[in-house]
C-alpha cells in the first residue's frame, strides 16, 4: 500500500502533513501505510493499484487519471476569490517591470512549471486564448517555484503560480517579494484526493474529513486545508485542454 500528498509537501509542510496523515491513517478501518512515500514518481503513486490516498492535479486526473482512480474529495483552502473546493492560477511578474496588462506579456517569455499543469500551463493559456492571446515563448522549469525563480532571475517574463503555491511562497520565500501580482484566472476545481479504483472512496473520504477536522486551526492553517469538497467528477472534466507547448 502506498500514501503521498506530494503537491504541496514542502519542508515548511511536511511535518504539519505528517500529522495529517497520522489522523487520517487512525480513522481507517484497514492497516495503512505508516509514513506517506515522499520518493519515486508520482505518476507510479496515483496509479498504484494499491494507492490509499494522493493528491494529483486536474489536468492530469481530467487527461489520464479520472478512469483509473477514485475521485475522494477537493480541498477547501480558503483561497480568495474561489468557491470552497476551487483554486485559480496568479500571474506574477518582476516588480520593476512596469507592464501593467496581461496581453502585453503575450510574446515575452512565459514560465511554467509543467505541460500537464492546470494552474501553471491549462489555466494561463486559457486565460490568454479567451482573453484573445497566447503566451509564447516558453520556458519550462519543472516547478512553481522554479517558475517563480526564473522570473525573479530575469530568465522569464511572467509565470502562473497556483494560488496556494502563491500564499506558500508568500509566508516563505525571500524572492517573493521581488514579484508582483497582475492578475488571477477564473477558478477551477482544486487539486483533487485520489485513491486507487479498488478502495471504497467513502471510507477514504470519511477518514480524510475527520484527519482534517482533527488538525489545529493553526496546523490547518499551515497548510491551508480547511475541509473536503465534494466537487463532481464532471466539473474537472469540464476544463479544456489547451495546446501543449
Amino acid at each position: 500500500m502506498i500514501a503521498s500528498l506530494p503537491m504541496y509537501d514542502h519542508p515548511e509542510t511536511a511535518q504539519t502533513l505528517d500529522i495529517l496523515w497520522a489522523e487520517i491513517g487512525r480513522r481507517l478501518p484497514f492497516d495503512a501505510p505508516a509514513a506517506l512515500t515522499r520518493s519515486g514518481d508520482p505518476w507510479d503513486h496515483w496509479t498504484d493499484p494499491d494507492l490509499v490516498l494522493s493528491q494529483t492535479c486536474g489536468y492530469p486526473y481530467r487527461a489520464r487519471l479520472s478512469d483509473r482512480v477514485q475521485l475522494i474529495g477537493a480541498p477547501d483552502c480558503l483561497l480568495p476569490g474561489c468557491p470552497p473546493g476551487y483554486y485559480n492560477s496568479v500571474f506574477v511578474v518582476r516588480t520593476g517591470d512596469t507592464r501593467r496588462g496581461l496581453a502585453g506579456f503575450a510574446s515575452t517569455r512565459f514560465a511554467y512549471n509543467d505541460p500537464l499543469s492546470q494552474s501553471g500551463w491549462a489555466a494561463a493559456q486559457n486565460h490568454a486564448a479567451a482573453h484573445g492571446f497566447a503566451f509564447t515563448p516558453h520556458v519550462c522549469t519543472g516547478g512553481h517555484r522554479d517558475s517563480a525563480s526564473a522570473v525573479v532571475e530575469d530568465r522569464a517574463d511572467i509565470a502562473a503560480i497556483d494560488a496556494l503555491s502563491w500564499l506558500l511562497m508568500q509566508r516563505h520565500d525571500a524572492h517573493a517579494a521581488q514579484l508582483r501580482e497582475i492578475a488571477r484566472t477564473a477558478p477551477t476545481p482544486a487539486l483533487p484526493f485520489i485513491a486507487a479504483r479498488r478502495r471504497e472512496a467513502s471510507v477514504i473520504r470519511d477518514a480524510l474529513k475527520g484527519g482534517i477536522a482533527a488538525l489545529t486551526p493553526a496546523q490547518r492553517d499551515t497548510l491551508s486545508l480547511h475541509g473536503l469538497v465534494q466537487v463532481p467528477k464532471a466539473a474537472y472534466l469540464a476544463v479544456p485542454n489547451p495546446p501543449a507547448p
